[in-house]
């Protein structure tokens, strides 16, 4: 009776297995949508049309990327969040995510609830950013210059509460020093303030303000991460000034809660090997972004790490979301 136990224990262990391998074994069997909560031509636009094309040469199904702008990236994240578990719905995001959790006082959604962190993608620095006219040429001088400039210095940022303006927040409290925000309508209206002169400095990603520093149309004092920037080797990092600091514009996939483990693990798997792709790592040294490729597990540990740094920053900076 014992061995007649011992058996059926080890068939339905080895059935349980074969069910749970069955959803990865067979997906996709139809087309993926992958949905971005921005506006096309972005560097997250251009990086989820990047891994749609690896996604169709090894499932042989179509993935297709659907622009679902608005909301600050909450509608996109919302409509992943109330499809169904299947694998067929994907959300490729950024760091807002994490900061929206504490940036908006109601979600028709709840991030540590309803969708599942599949991996990490990439990451890219912010870059602490002058204008020539601006007499600093490190984050010392800045400082300094800061400090006894009567009325303030004053910065710009891709508006209220986005990555931009929170890294700005922790950079005036760790200098001890006070600046004028000044909120832009995204990354391209700030970008014509900062090479115009309008605002003295900001925070813009690397993607978009390699070219101008590189032409000499805007000077970098330091990049964001801990890390340097493998496309502005010769510019420090904050971390080097104020120990600790560290913010960065993350880009990942998140799939609805509930979504089988087989599929998830499949598509992280997938993920991984694009990231490997000759196309794939040209595409990051143009954009300045890192690979980073992160198992399920490890980024669900990031992003619980993030909400709770966002948290603590939005709540300091008192940002509201802009109407």
């Amino acid at each position: 009776m014992k061995q007649f136990s011992k058996v059926s224990g080890a068939v339905l262990v080895a059935l349980s297995l074969a069910w749970s391998a069955a959803p990865a074994q067979e997906y996709p069997a139809r087309p993926i949508r992958i949905v971005l909560p921005f506006s096309p031509g972005g560097g997250t636009d251009l990086l989820a049309r990047l891994l749609s094309k690896r996604f169709y040469e090894v499932f042989g199904q179509a993935a297709t990327v659907d622009n679902r702008p608005g909301a600050g990236g909450n509608l996109g994240a919302e409509i992943v969040a109330k499809s169904a578990a299947d694998g067929y719905t994907l959300l490729m995001s950024t760091a807002s995510l994490a900061v929206n959790v504490s940036l908006y006082s109601k979600l028709a959604y709840d991030l540590r609830r309803d969708l599942i962190p599949i991996t990490q993608v990439a990451s890219a620095p912010l870059v602490v950013t002058v204008h020539p006219s601006v007499p600093a040429h490190n984050v010392k001088e800045f400082v300094a210059l800061a400090k006894k400039t009567r009325g303030g210095l004053n910065f710009g940022s891709n508006g209220t509460g986005t990555t931009s303006h929170l890294g700005m927040v922790m950079f005036t409290q760790a200098a001890g020093i006070s600046l004028t925000h000044i909120p832009y309508k995204g990354a391209g209206a700030l970008m014509t303030s900062l090479l115009s002169g309008e605002v003295e400095m900001g925070f813009p990603a690397v993607i978009s303000v390699q070219p101008h520093i590189r032409s000499g149309k805007l000077r970098a004092l330091a990049v964001t991460t801990k890390r340097k920037s493998s496309v502005l080797p010769d510019v420090p990092t904050l971390d080097a000034t104020y120990p600790g600091f560290d913010i960065d514009n993350w880009f990942a996939l998140f799939a609805p809660a509930g979504t089988p483990a087989a599929i998830v693990n499949r598509i992280y798997s997938e993920v991984v090997k694009a990231l490997e792709h000759a196309e794939s790592k040209a595409f990051m040294r143009n954009e300045g972004a890192e690979p980073v490729g992160s198992s399920p597990a490890d980024f669900a540990a990031f992003v619980a790490r993030e909400i709770e740094k966002y948290a603590r920053i939005v709540k300091l900076s008192g940002a509201k979301p802009d109407a």
